[in-house]
């Protein structure tokens, strides 16, 4: 029997993001219902922290309170906590092998872990308990994205919204098999919808950022990026399409801003250097640009683009000795490269006058 697979107790203090102090208050049989339906009602309103504070003194006073162990569970769904998702969702079902949310949240759980053969089982179980949980049939929805079957997502997502509207990820399912199905308008309806009942649901944001990105409607991408990361400022999707926007519409300042911090978050990744060094270049900083110019060519040394505007800053920076060097270095891999040729004629010639003020 594995650690995962054993019924035990629950003794962790804190989840997601609240610490909850022992006040060594035994409540009523009346004040714990009140106590679950409050949580319930954080719950749906999406007040995560209140919701896992209520559900975490619940399960302290009693730690075989499946519907408690649930709760905090599908908190922890929202604090992508998954492991721990898990072990309660486990827990809650092996009190109450009846509960079909239990099997769900479970299922959810091994979903986001990559455990899809077990997270099917568990959620079949769920829906052959309960054929009008929203929660089973979003799960169900997602399993069919990961597996590329997106008329099939699409149905699936579609039932979880008439069970219940209001979860903003059903919206978002249903959008992404519309962004598969080469649906556009309509996964933008749908993304809205999402986001209009949770204008914070991170994925609905990158997913609407995708779809602007694709029609070129680049304001609201950048006004769409923003918002996503003041609620997530380190989200790399987040500023992989703000960065394109802006160094599309050249908007290098706040350019640099976004690339400083991808760069630091994806030190390896060739567009974060690239929108780096195109920032730089914008700005004039050309002696800084050199170090983002030499990253680029680390990954893609024979990438004439790259030659030439290494031999381009070089131009730019006055080292006209190095700049065609460089220009002769993009013009082995292509002759004819115009940009090269210019580059090499104006480096060779300023090389030249240079050299002539000297004597």
């Amino acid at each position: 029997m594995t650690l995962d697979e054993r019924a035990e107790p629950v003794h962790e203090r804190t989840y997601g993001q609240t610490t909850v102090e022992e006040s060594g208050m035994t409540h009523t049989p009346e004040e714990r219902e009140k106590l679950q339906e409050q949580g319930r009602g954080y719950l749906r309103s999406r007040h995560w922290q209140e919701a896992s504070a209520i559900f975490t003194r619940l399960i302290e006073q009693d730690e075989e309170d499946a519907e408690a162990l649930i709760g905090l569970a599908l908190t922890l769904d929202h604090f992508g906590q998954y492991d721990q998702m898990y072990k309660l969702a486990q827990r809650a079902s092996q009190l109450n092998p009846a509960s079909a949310e239990a099997l769900a949240c479970k299922a959810r759980a091994l979903q986001k872990l990559e455990r899809l053969s077990e997270a099917t089982v568990a959620n079949d179980q769920a829906l052959l308990l309960d054929t009008n949980l929203a929660l089973a049939w979003f799960n169900r929805s997602g399993q069919q994205l990961l597996q590329q079957r997106f008329p099939e997502a699409l149905r699936y997502a579609e039932r979880a919204i008439e069970l219940d509207p209001t979860d903003p990820r059903s919206w978002t399912n249903k959008a992404l098999a519309f962004v598969n199905m080469n649906r556009p308008f309509e996964a933008l309806e749908a993304v809205n919808r999402a986001l209009a009942q949770d204008p914070d649901h991170l994925l609905a944001l990158q997913v609407k950022g995708e779809i602007l990105r694709k029609y070129g409607r680049l304001q609201e991408l950048v006004e769409t990026m923003r918002h996503a990361l003041e609620v997530a400022p380190d989200d790399i999707p987040s500023l992989n399409l703000i960065a394109y926007a802006l160094r599309t519409l050249g908007e290098y300042a706040q350019l640099y801003e976004a690339t400083s911090r991808l760069v630091e978050l994806a030190p390896e990744d060739l567009f974060a250097w690239d929108c780096h060094m195109c920032a730089l270049r914008g700005l004039a900083r050309f002696e800084e640009a050199m170090i983002a110019i030499d990253h680029v060519l680390e990954y893609e040394p024979m990438n004439i683009r790259y030659l030439m505007i290494r031999a381009d800053n070089l131009l730019r920076l006055g080292r006209y000795r190095e700049a065609v060097v460089a220009a002769e270095r993009a013009l082995q891999f292509d002759h004819e490269h115009a940009p090269a040729r210019r580059i090499h004629e104006k480096a060779a010639r300023l090389l030249y006058r240079q050299k002539r003020k000297k004597k």
